[in-house]
């Protein structure tokens, strides 16, 4: 294995879950907990974050992301599960790896470049290009609290902990990082969508940017048989704030 990976539940079947930009393998937890009667659940802390492995400048970030995650890749099929930057991750797992997927659920994957142009991505394109100034700038606290205005899913940056800001501006890099394989799909996963044959789901809160409707519906419209789920009330972080809902819409990819 590469890196350090949180384990939940005993038995059952293998499931991988991969987490979102500036978190950790703990975002996981309650949905984590809500599945561990049926799964055994494992989820690797992603280059840059956590305990996961260091960035390593001269490699393609996502690419990096995606080595670490096959790491622990189950030999036989499991349950790929991922959230934002992590769902691009397990979007990529899946199209490399067929034959290693039960199941794919893609929890508000932010895989740009399938909205691009959309009014949706005009919008958070607007704020994103306010992005690099700032870091140019060096001001990692504003440039996380613009990032987490749009993605925070309602949480201010200055209402966090001073822990909790330090670590996520300290990864505020990331967002410029994964930016080719986000905005350009560097990896060409769009081409390659209508050879996903696993059972997929697409999860997205009610209140989240409207580019994730934009990129969910892309998605749907190319995957064959692709699933779409909206969890009430719930915004970008869905697996953090509702992570009962979310594990429950999970398990009707089981029947």
């Amino acid at each position: 294995m590469t890196g350090f990976a949180r384990t939940w539940g005993q038995g059952g079947e293998a499931a991988l879950l991969l987490h979102c930009s500036l978190a950790h393998s703990g975002a996981w937890d309650g949905v984590a907990r809500a599945l561990s009667d049926r799964l055994r659940l494992t989820a690797p802390d992603l280059v840059g974050h956590g305990r996961g492995p260091a960035r390593d400048p001269a490699r393609d970030y996502h690419e990096h992301c995606t080595d670490v995650a096959l790491a622990h890749l189950p030999d036989g099929p499991c349950h790929l599960i991922g959230h934002s930057f992590g769902a691009t991750v397990a979007l990529r797992l899946a199209l490399d790896h067929p034959g290693n997927v039960a199941s794919l659920t893609l929890i508000e994957p932010v895989l740009f470049a399938a909205a691009r142009a959309n009014p949706g991505w005009q919008s958070n394109q607007a704020v994103m290009s306010k992005l690099d100034p700032i870091l140019a700038a060096g001001d990692l606290d504003a440039a996380t609290a613009l990032f987490l205005s749009a993605w925070g899913g309602d949480v201010p940056f200055a209402s966090m902990s001073q822990a909790q800001r330090a670590y996520m501006a300290a990864r505020i890099w990331v967002v410029q990082a994964s930016a080719p394989a986000l905005e350009d799909d560097l990896a060409a996963l769009l081409p390659r969508l209508s050879g996903l044959t696993c059972p997929t789901l697409l999860i997205e809160g009610e209140r989240s940017p409207p580019v994730i409707t934009e990129i969910q519906a892309s998605l749907a419209a190319a995957i064959p048989n692709a699933q779409r789920s909206v969890i009430a009330g719930a915004g970008h972080m869905a697996p953090m704030t509702h992570p009962t809902d979310v594990a429950a819409e999970i398990t009707t990819l089981w029947g």
